[in-house]
């Protein structure tokens, strides 16, 4: 990598590669789920009504399946599309010269 070479794309380094852009998928989703959560709270209070919680969450179980889902998804969807650029098309290559 130092040298400005990748080496070539393996299914090993593919994978490693998707593991890790669906994990930060998954943490980017949970810092969503916070942020969609403190706001619903916000406004739950600010119409002077009591939240019910789902197991020590205010959002129901479908909601944080479906944004934990999103995260995933699109980390795997993220991933493909870097793995393409950087690996198969090697456009880093191009305006980056070392």
């Amino acid at each position: 990598m130092i040298s400005g070479t990748l080496g070539k794309p393996t299914k090993f380094k593919r994978v490693i590669y998707l593991i890790s852009f669906i994990t930060l998928g998954l943490l980017l989703s949970l810092n969503l789920h916070a942020l969609i959560e403190i706001n619903y709270l916000s406004w739950i209070s600010g119409q002077g009504r009591i939240a019910n919680f789902y197991g020590g969450c205010a959002l129901p179980p479908l909601i944080q399946v479906c944004i934990w889902l999103l995260g995933i998804s699109g980390g795997y969807f993220v991933g493909t599309f870097c793995w393409k650029k950087v690996y198969i098309e090697r456009s880093w290559g191009r305006h980056h010269k070392i």
